[in-house]
């Protein structure tokens, strides 16, 4: 028997759409898989601008905490997470460093408004080696922030 395939989730206002739920079912129907959800710190107000790279922890861990309930019923089994990096690409190389993943898939917002489809994440992140699926959120889907 071999071991579950292990998929890292990174989303962000994403987090809780039925987009990046629908992905997990779909990974999950296609065989064994374990799924761990990071999301990147809320970069905000005056730091957004003078250093992006500091984020805010507490917006990002209450979008973790409403997350992983619908995430692990998609998933079939508990979904983990943790809060990672403000910037998206070292939140991503952070996790895929401490622990072995076999896939990534990445949830942005539309590609009209979303930050990190301008800054060619997905891309950058398939530098890394793993295969990478992207979810794009629908703008029905897009909570307010």
């Amino acid at each position: 028997m071999t071991e579950p395939a292990r998929i890292l989730l990174v989303a962000n206002r994403t987090a809780s759409t039925e987009g990046l739920r629908e992905a997990v079912r779909a990974r999950a129907a296609r065989g064994p898989a374990t799924f761990h959800l990071v999301v990147p710190a809320h970069p905000h107000g005056l730091h957004r601008v003078v250093d992006p790279q500091e984020g805010d922890a507490g917006t990002a861990q209450h979008v973790l905490d409403e997350a992983l309930p619908g995430l692990s019923k998609a998933a079939g089994t508990p979904v983990t997470g943790n809060v990672g990096d403000a910037e998206p690409l070292m939140a991503i190389a952070d996790a895929v460093n401490r622990d072995r993943y076999d896939e990534i898939v990445i949830s942005t917002l539309p590609r009209r408004i979303s930050r990190w489809l301008h800054l060619d994440l997905v891309s950058k992140a398939r530098g890394l080696g793993l295969p990478v699926t992207h979810v794009e959120a629908v703008d029905r889907e897009v909570p307010a922030g």
